[in-house]
């Protein structure tokens, strides 16, 4: 892998996930790019404060939209791979208004597909989610699964999947496909649970279980995932789809009760609300595929992990602090 040197697009690079995957990068993890291009519209969950401790000259940073068309074209024709992380991603906001999911998720994605087409891109990554294949009661999903999305979010991801899987088809655009189970770690934006959990606490506020709290979800760490990205766009093959899990699975309820006792906190600060319409029940991804065939393992202890987490939003309330009185968090 260290052989090959690529100039690397990386879309929605000053979000959660895309901001780690270029810290890992540009720290030496992963050896192969050798320059990295932000392209993200600074939404209210990109913010450049994520990307402030890097030095500027190590990255070039573009404030655009992914479905600008002659912004993507010229863009994708100065570079040899593009990793999509570029995402309306919150479920509840999808809920109340779907429209810019559909924007950003679909005709984004088609507009970065068509330029990498056109623009001679050798590689295309596009990063999705477990979301896409709906709910699981036992087991876990592989990648030959059927796409039944339930939310109005992960509609738009399947239909992003989908736009990938015509653009390999048809045209013959090397596309691969990641679905991840769910993300936590630093800079995550605080409308997601476990930091909405880890700062309500800090404020003294309650945090808020949907339902009776049942609902399962697998977890994996930020750097977890942005390996098995890494992996992908170096070792994986063109039409191919990889899920990428974390190993951790958990019950809301037993989510929040480790993030209390982390915190030193009881019961007493759980608030049960209303359940979320249409809310999944299970999520739960096989992914042997990527382990068997690209050397991928979650490496991330889950409970070190969210301590870790717990200690990085203490230590870092200016970073969260506005951007949660912002958004209405």
């Amino acid at each position: 892998m260290g052989a090959i040197a690529m100039r690397v697009l990386v879309t929605g690079g000053a979000g959660f996930i895309g901001s780690n995957f270029v810290k890992l990068a540009l720290g030496g993890s992963f050896p192969g790019i050798s320059r990295i291009t932000i392209l993200d519209k600074l939404t209210y969950a990109g913010t450049l404060t994520n990307l402030d401790k890097l030095p500027k000259s190590d990255f070039d940073f573009i404030e655009g939209d992914i479905c600008d068309e002659v912004l993507t074209g010229k863009l994708a024709k100065r570079h040899e791979a593009i990793i999509n992380f570029a995402a309306e991603s919150h479920v509840d906001r999808s809920i109340t208004g779907s429209r810019n999911f559909v924007l950003t998720n679909v005709l984004g994605t088609q507009t970065l597909l068509e330029a990498a087409r056109l623009g001679g891109t050798a590689t295309f990554v596009q990063v999705s989610t477990d979301e896409v294949y709906g709910s699981i009661p036992f087991g876990s999903w592989t990648e030959s699964e059927p796409l039944m999305p339930n939310s109005p979010y992960a509609a738009s991801k399947a239909a992003a999947d989908l736009f990938a899987r015509a653009f390999f088809r048809t045209y013959g655009l090397d596309v691969r496909i990641t679905r991840c189970s769910n993300n936590y770690g630093p800079n995550q934006f605080p409308e997601k649970l476990i930091p909405l959990f880890i700062t309500n606490l800090m404020d003294g506020l309650k945090v808020p279980v949907y339902g009776q709290g049942a609902n399962i979800r697998d977890w994996l760490h930020v750097d977890d995932h942005c390996h098995g990205i890494y992996l992908t766009l170096m070792k994986g093959k063109g039409g191919e789809i990889y899920n990428i899990g974390g190993g951790t699975s958990l019950s809301n309820l037993e989510l929040t009760h480790k993030i209390l006792n982390s915190m030193g906190l009881g019961e007493d600060r759980i608030e049960y609300v209303s359940d979320r319409l249409g809310h999944d029940f299970r999520y739960s991804v096989n992914h042997e595929k990527i382990s068997q065939e690209l050397g991928y393992e979650p490496l991330v202890d889950f409970e070190l992990g969210l301590e870790r987490t717990v200690k990085w939003f203490k230590e870092n309330e200016p970073w969260w602090r506005p951007l949660k009185q912002h958004s209405g968090s």
